[in-house]
């Protein structure tokens, strides 16, 4: 048996849009259904948001994603959860944060520190904290 654990953004109307961002950085295959194919609509302004998403890649990376409907509370907190991506290699790593960096907040540059050959945070443009990191002994 498996069990695998995949990281599940809410939003309130920018899930599609984070999807499609998140895909121009990680690359692979976006599922997508709205209220309306779901024939779950209950605020017609709602009806093309996203009721269920997914992005896979092949590299492994994979994230969820949903838009809160207006008629539920949906508070995204202050730091309510950070997405972690490990890797093994910095090209790959540097990579990617060079695509997330793109209107986002730099909380902490990506370079060497203390744990890891290379670790950097920020905050993107949809109000995501990512950690990024090189794996080394200390972190595998």
């Amino acid at each position: 048996m498996t069990v695998q654990s995949t990281t599940h953004l809410n939003f309130r109307g920018d899930a599609r849009a984070a999807l499609a961002f998140y895909q121009s950085v990680f690359g692979g295959q976006q599922m997508v259904i709205s209220y309306k194919d779901a024939a779950q609509v209950q605020d017609p302004g709602e009806a093309d948001q996203v009721m269920w998403g997914q992005l896979a890649a092949d590299s492994g990376f994979r994230v969820m994603a949903y838009d809160v409907p207006s008629r539920m509370g949906w508070n995204p907190g202050e730091i309510p959860f950070f997405v972690s991506v490990r890797g093994s290699a910095a090209d790959e790593i540097t990579a990617y944060w060079g695509k997330l960096v793109d209107g986002a907040t730099i909380v902490q540059p990506l370079a060497p520190s203390g744990w890891s050959p290379l670790y950097g945070m920020l905050k993107d443009r949809f109000g995501v904290t990512w950690v990024l990191d090189v794996e080394s002994a200390y972190a595998a």
